[in-house]
């Protein structure tokens, strides 16, 4: 991979109210751009809200206003841009999906895999499990409750993947216990695929009683830190993901760990 710059946003996300949240959309990534970010990452559902009532017209379908815009910010802003929607399926549950826009290319996405127990009344499951390659580096995303499920990001590293975006819509507690909890998986996630992981999360009231702490994340390779954000009030991480450091994990015969998996025996 070439070395590339995060942004990570954490951002307040009120449920349904779409213009709005795009107009902060296009706030936060014009702000990125004048630092030299090559990508953005939003949280889970920024453009449409988190809730698990959400109103009627919320959901929208990749041809829809949502979608447009958010690819229109990237050809603009000449930035990758990945950002949370409701997405209609026509005949069913609406997926959360994560919009990947390209400069210049096809708008691509990601549905949420694994639905967390509370939200198994209102989403559907995606089934794909989509590498985006851009600019000389590959990249995967996974949405929140999905990242407690190891075998997701190792399919994922194994089909290329050199970074896994994890946009979180995760509600309650405070931002030290939010920290710590990811702590706890992420840098796994990290550690055991030889890959970097870049985690944000809402913040704030979804003005529909849930409260949601904020943080932000970048973990490299080799399982350690590279910076953090733990305040519960909006704003954006930037970290430098160097092909030095995954260069330094990968080559090196007892830290990188697919190489040597028994595929044979898990099935």
């Amino acid at each position: 991979m070439q070395d590339i710059r995060v942004a990570a946003v954490v951002c307040r996300c009120p449920t349904g109210q779409v213009r709005r949240n795009l107009e902060r959309a296009f706030h936060w990534t014009r702000l990125a751009k004048e630092k030299g970010a090559d990508v953005i990452c939003f949280p889970e559902l920024s453009i449409s809200g988190y809730s698990l009532s959400p109103p009627d017209d919320t959901a929208q379908s990749l041809h829809g206003p949502i979608a447009t815009a958010v690819s229109q910010l990237a050809d603009e802003q000449d930035i990758v841009v990945l950002a949370g929607m409701l997405e209609d399926r026509p005949g069913g549950r609406p997926c959360a999906t994560q919009l990947v826009a390209v400069p210049g290319s096809t708008l691509g996405a990601y549905r949420k895999t694994h639905i967390a127990p509370p939200e198994k009344h209102l989403l559907a499951k995606g089934d794909q499990l989509p590498c985006f390659s851009v600019r000389g580096w590959t990249f995967a995303i996974q949405l929140c409750y999905d990242a407690h499920f190891p075998e997701l990001s190792t399919r994922m590293a194994l089909k290329g993947a050199e970074v896994i975006f994890m946009p979180h819509a995760s509600p309650r507690g405070k931002p030290p216990g939010k920290a710590e909890s990811w702590l706890r998986h992420l840098p796994a996630r990290a550690f055991d695929n030889g890959l970097f992981v870049v985690a944000c999360n809402q913040t704030g009231d979804n003005g529909q009683g849930l409260t949601f702490p904020g943080v932000a994340m970048v973990i490299g390779p080799d399982g350690r830190l590279i910076g953090q954000r733990r305040q519960d009030s909006e704003g954006v991480l930037l970290a430098d993901l160097k092909s030095a450091d995954l260069k330094k994990v990968r080559t090196h015969p007892m830290r990188f760990f697919l190489p040597h998996r028994r595929g044979d025996l898990y099935g």
